[in-house]
């Protein structure tokens, strides 16, 4: 009988990138399930990684470079349409400025 080959998911793994922003969670005092949630991972993934079974030899991501800390909803997905809004919001009040320009021309 052959052995059955296990196949790691890839929504479980975590990149050495990641793993640095992890350890620096971590660091700051985050709680394991929120980061997990953050990472969209299980908390056995944050687990392993802060006992070093995984990724040890990446070093903690500086407490500039980490996300706001708090509850993680959405995960990294409601960071990244925050900033996607934001910049939605500079483009929408520079096309107004450019139109009351104009408006300001036609005006005079």
């Amino acid at each position: 009988m052959s052995k059955r080959k296990v196949r790691r998911d890839s929504y479980t793994s975590v990149s050495p990138e990641d793993a640095a922003l992890i350890k620096g969670m971590l660091k700051r005092g985050d709680i394991q399930s929120d980061i997990a949630s953050f990472f969209g991972t299980n908390g056995g993934r944050v687990s392993e990684i802060n006992t070093g079974r995984r990724h040890r030899e990446v070093k903690p991501a500086p407490p500039e470079a980490l996300p706001p800390p708090g509850l993680y909803l959405a995960g990294r997905s409601a960071l990244k349409a925050r900033d996607t809004l934001i910049a939605l919001r500079e483009l929408i009040d520079d096309a107004l400025k450019t139109i009351d320009f104009f408006e300001m021309l036609r005006d005079e």
